[in-house]
């Protein structure tokens, strides 16, 4: 194994700080639904927005922006980035009015803008599907994602990565609902940034790379640091096309995932709903949107741009990490270059991207649960049940979710 003792000792630390903040809201979050799923509707804008982006900062991001970065070079990126432009309209439009609808989640919505039975089978399939189906998928994604790391930093089997990662998670996140999710995303956002900018620092000292005057005239990064695609070049049109015009006219109204933009959807919208007021829930997604955009890939931009200066090819990667060559791809990069970390640096990152891994995975149950309970056992199995029993539920439903999650990460 490459980590140390005291690389241990910082993780253990990790996991305990995270368990105790579910045990030490437990009691609160229990009292009832709303407390459970919205944290009682009274959270600071400030709390929210960094909960956002650290929920959106998952095991499997950094290894994304690489392979990006890798593949297409910096300009790549603009396959997210162009989402900013609608995920401002969430700013000055669509928060306040998640706000103001006073719901508990978005898809309850349906019911008040909708009416008779169709509003009403929408709403729970949706709970269902979403909830459950496309949740347990995402879920299942990211907890591969975290398999791949784990084999090259941790040299842990499947099994072993899923076990430890999924039980400290599903454990806090059941007992302290919103609230406990929130106050560990804090911390464990911090954490993820420390770990990122710790490892872009000691990749910029590489011998190869020579810092960061060498990095950007290495020969190897040649097309690769330009900022916006060449339209000029024939290979690149269509760029514009996939880039610029397609998420501005398509896909804002088409796609849909947890966080979709314009109007914040899912996770996103069930923290503006928390928010103690419109104005919070607009300085949540101000700050969000401004996080996820021009603070947060940066790191990630320099360890990718690093990684192809000390592993230019696929095959220099099985070269040096032969026990993951089943799974070898430009995304392993990442993790790759996180192997240069000395002790005690090496346990912080790893202990980050635990902390990536916990706060996508605690709000996915939370979320999801959030479904089951309010938008279809609440709805459709047991209408008039008291609060308690919402409570029990959506943590029986935490649990029963995450078990799903790994056993088809298992399975992928």
């Amino acid at each position: 194994m490459l980590l140390q003792p005291i690389d241990w000792v910082i993780i253990l630390l990790f996991f305990v700080f995270s368990l105790a903040i579910g045990v030490a809201v437990s009691r609160r979050a229990g009292s009832n639904a709303a407390e459970f799923f919205a944290a009682g509707r009274s959270m600071p804008w400030w709390l929210l927005g960094i909960s956002m982006v650290a929920t959106t900062f998952s095991t499997d991001t950094p290894n994304l922006v690489t392979d990006i970065v890798r593949r297409d070079g910096v300009a790549g990126n603009w396959a997210w980035w162009a989402f900013l432009l609608t995920g401002m309209l969430t700013v000055f439009v669509y928060a306040r009015l998640w706000r103001r609808s006073g719901v508990l989640t978005d898809i309850e919505f349906y019911e008040l803008r909708y009416s008779g039975k169709p509003a009403a089978f929408l709403r729970g399939f949706r709970a269902l599907y979403l909830g459950v189906f496309f949740n347990v998928v995402v879920m299942a994604s990211v907890t591969l994602a975290a398999i791949k790391i784990s084999s090259v930093l941790f040299s842990l089997r499947p099994v072993q990565t899923v076990l430890l990662a999924c039980v400290i998670t599903v454990v806090y996140s059941s007992l302290g609902g919103l609230r406990g999710v929130l106050l560990t995303d804090f911390f464990q956002f911090i954490m993820a940034m420390i770990g990122a900018v710790g490892a872009a620092y000691v990749a910029l000292q590489r011998p190869e790379v020579g810092g960061l005057s060498g990095l950007l005239s290495h020969p190897e990064l040649s097309g690769k640091l330009a900022m916006i695609p060449s339209f000029t070049d024939p290979d690149q049109r269509n760029t514009l096309v996939a880039v610029f015009i397609m998420p501005l006219a398509v896909q804002w109204w088409s796609v849909w995932y947890p966080g979709s933009e314009p109007g914040g959807g899912g996770y996103i919208a069930q923290r503006m709903l928390a928010a103690k007021n419109e104005r919070h829930a607009v300085g949540a997604v101000f700050l969000f949107n401004a996080a996820h955009y021009a603070l947060r890939p940066w790191p990630w931009i320099l360890v990718a741009l690093c990684s192809i200066v000390v592993f230019p090819t696929l095959d220099s990667l099985r070269q040096a990490f032969p026990q993951a060559a089943g799974v070898i791809g430009d995304d392993m990069a990442y993790p790759a270059m996180l192997t240069f970390l000395p002790a005690g640096m090496l346990g912080l990152v790893a202990a980050s991207l635990i902390a990536a891994y916990m706060s996508t995975i605690s709000t996915h149950l939370n979320w999801g649960a959030s479904y089951v309970v309010n938008d279809f056992y609440a709805r459709f199995v047991r209408p008039g049940c008291d609060e308690r029993e919402k409570v029990l539920v959506g943590r029986v439903t935490t649990v029963a979710l995450m078990v799903l999650a790994g056993g088809l990460a298992m399975v992928l």
